[in-house]
């Protein structure tokens, strides 16, 4: 092993000192800005087989394709989504993927058709179909895919 220099200490300590955490308080460049770019959503599995032939098959999104063993790729109504592939996936306690349907009754009713079931939580009064109408005169519907990510449908 090398004998660390002096000048190899100095260096590094400038270095930390200068360079500090990420800062998040500054306006992008004007040239560039990420309100002009596409956004990607992302979501995981375990099982790729399994979750093509839930947003393929169950869901209807096209497969754009297969980047295996990375991620699949669907197009969800113009927007990007990954289903990346991991070794396990730990479900979050919330949504992590919904969309914003025209006739919230008619969506649910196709989905259930497809073999969704929507997800019912206590406390919150929801009808029939699992749609839960918010104060502000939104309803939403939530379910599951096969890894347990919660998604949502929602008019507005």
């Amino acid at each position: 092993m090398k004998p660390c220099r002096n000048t190899d200490i100095l260096w590094r300590k400038t270095s930390l000192a200068t360079s500090g955490p990420p800062r998040h308080d500054e306006t992008m460049p004007k040239q560039f800005r990420l309100a002009d770019q596409s956004i990607i959503a992302f979501v995981a599995t375990s099982d790729p087989d399994r979750a093509r032939k839930f947003y393929q098959d169950t869901l209807g999104l096209p497969l754009v394709s297969e980047e295996l063993p990375v991620a699949l790729v669907f197009n969800a109504h113009g927007t990007m989504l990954r289903v990346s592939v991991a070794k396990k996936v730990s479900a979050a306690g919330y949504t992590v993927l919904g969309w914003r349907v025209q006739n919230i009754v008619a969506a649910a009713k196709a989905l259930q058709q497809a073999g969704v079931q929507f997800e019912r939580y206590p406390g919150m009064e929801q009808n029939e179909l699992g749609i839960w109408s918010s104060p502000g005169s939104g309803k939403v519907g939530w379910f599951k895919d096969p890894d347990g990510n919660t998604l949502s449908i929602s008019q507005h």
